[in-house]
């Protein structure tokens, strides 16, 4: 049963790397934003603040200080950061699914485009996307 479950995330896996290296690639759907914004306010504003822009107790999650301190680093590492420290008063309480959301909302906030395809829950399939604070050049 395991070797199915591994067999089927390969194509996605391999599609996945084959057209989105970057968070300017369009990583995530709206629809997912949208849904992680309900869940981030439930779960992080408190802390984080209503606009995601911090708190006296906790760092920005969207914007110039938080892109700077994340990038050229990798979606899956955002992920396993997020998913095993919060939220901060029962770390690791939040399902996969729900981290992805949020991921997304935080994305939408940051200005990076929205593309068809949701974003992946599994942290293998997100280090393969960076990210980059600054929209790369088309070559």
């Amino acid at each position: 049963m395991a070797i199915i479950g591994l067999a089927a995330l390969a194509p996605l896996s391999s599609s996945l790397r084959a057209q989105s290296h970057s968070v300017w690639d369009g990583v995530y759907t709206q629809d997912q934003a949208k849904k992680g914004q309900a869940v981030y306010n439930q779960n992080c504003s408190s802390c984080h603040g209503d606009t995601l822009m911090g708190g006296e107790s906790a760092p920005a999650l969207a914007g110039g200080e938080f892109l700077s301190n994340w990038n050229g680093l990798t979606m899956g590492e955002l992920f396993e950061r997020i998913r095993t420290t919060m939220p901060q008063n029962k770390p690791g309480s939040l399902s996969r699914e729900n981290n992805t959301l949020i991921l997304s909302y935080m994305l939408s906030v940051s200005n990076f485009p929205a593309g068809k395809t949701d974003l992946p829950q599994q942290t293998e399939v997100l280090k393969e996307i960076r990210i980059d604070a600054q929209k790369p050049d088309k070559k």
